[in-house]
């Protein structure tokens, strides 16, 4: 059975409120609004953007639909996790000021920032799935406490998933830092000595201090690699390599099966926004500006999660004239989908629907 996928075409360049003004058209288009009860707590999952990098959603484009949601409520609140990697968003303090230089202050937006999984990550709760590759997923407490969750993702590239946005926003994005370690585990990196120029970035990128110096090489020391490939993204020459097959295979099964953990805690009171604007071969942890890899598209809306990301990486792709995702990193990014729909996250056939903006 198809799923609805609506869509309204934008460009980041226009003028914010015109934007706004589309996001709260898709927001009800979801239907969710006149379901949230007075105080219900209600989640906006979201990425903040890293230090330096410019392509995560805007403040200012929520306007609107935050003004809904707090017709409804007053317990709204802006929601992500802690990072493996070390740096401003390993920690909830660093990374609630980090969200506030990006405008995601109570007296810009009118909501707080809350970083789900606590202190330092180890703030979550065992949910029971008992799929193929999980059997308890470990998930962040101040999201899995809330009424509602309106999962609100950037579609882009992905150094281990190919693509990324609503599934790794749901799976990956709402996991604690164990179970963002627990989806890894099978992703081990290696470092190629005929490239590697011995320059020591990794080294200073490893949230695991899994990278030596050894014989005028970085090597990786299996043992300690947690795989969560920021090796791969900050080596400028290419000397990191990734098993991409298996390896990216179980990551992306694995997500697929958090994310179901996620919205089969929240069936009926989830939605999905998806935006396609300045999407880029890397996902919005890389601190600093990417360039696009295809032109901006539009913003989709739909509650369905693995059909709303197949609509946006067919898009992508159809104003691309190729696999841009593909063309990044050669990796199958098709897994997630596959597997999500099998499980029953959703399904992958869509009927895309236009709204007029």
């Amino acid at each position: 059975m198809k799923s609805q996928v609506f869509f309204i075409p934008g460009d980041r360049k226009e003028d914010p409120k015109t934007l706004s003004g589309k996001m709260e058209k898709l927001y009800l288009a979801l239907g969710l609004d006149g379901k949230i009860e007075k105080d219900a707590f209600v989640a906006l999952k979201i990425h903040f953007g890293e230090k330096g990098n410019i392509g995560y959603i805007k403040p200012d484009w929520l306007e609107n639909t935050i003004y809904r949601i707090r017709q409804r409520t007053s317990r709204a609140y802006f929601a992500d996790t802690n990072t493996l990697y070390v740096g401003m968003r390993s920690n909830a303090i660093d990374y609630t000021q980090l969200a506030g230089q990006h405008g995601f202050t109570l007296e810009k937006t009118g909501l707080p920032v809350h970083i789900a999984d606590g202190l330092i990550g180890e703030d979550d709760e065992e949910v029971p799935v008992n799929l193929k590759r999980v059997k308890s997923a470990k998930i962040a407490a101040g999201i899995l406490h809330a009424d509602f969750l309106i999962c609100l993702s950037h579609l882009t590239g992905h150094v281990q998933t190919g693509v990324g946005a609503a599934i790794k926003n749901l799976g990956m994005g709402c996991a604690s830092r164990a179970g963002k370690l627990e989806q890894h585990a099978e992703v081990n990196p290696r470092i190629s000595a005929k490239y590697c120029q011995n320059c020591g970035i990794c080294l200073g990128y490893c949230p695991a201090e899994a990278i030596i110096q050894k014989n005028g090489s970085a090597v990786i020391l299996d043992d300690k690699c947690i795989g969560c490939g920021e090796c791969l993204v900050v080596c400028k020459v290419g000397a990191v390599k990734m098993r991409w097959g298996e390896d990216s295979a179980g990551l992306q099964e694995k997500m697929a099966e958090y994310a179901f953990a996620v919205w089969n805690s929240f069936r009926g009171k989830i939605g999905f926004l998806n935006v396609l604007f300045k999407i880029t071969k890397d996902c919005d942890c890389m601190a600093k500006d990417q360039p696009q890899i295809v032109g901006d598209i539009g913003i989709l809306a739909s509650v369905d999660p693995v059909a709303i990301d197949k609509a946006s990486a067919d898009l992508a792709i159809k104003h691309g004239k190729k696999d841009v995702f593909r063309a990044g990193y050669n990796v199958d990014w098709m897994l997630q989908l596959r597997h999500g729909a099998k499980i029953g996250l959703g399904s992958l056939g869509y009927d895309l629907i236009a709204i007029a903006g």
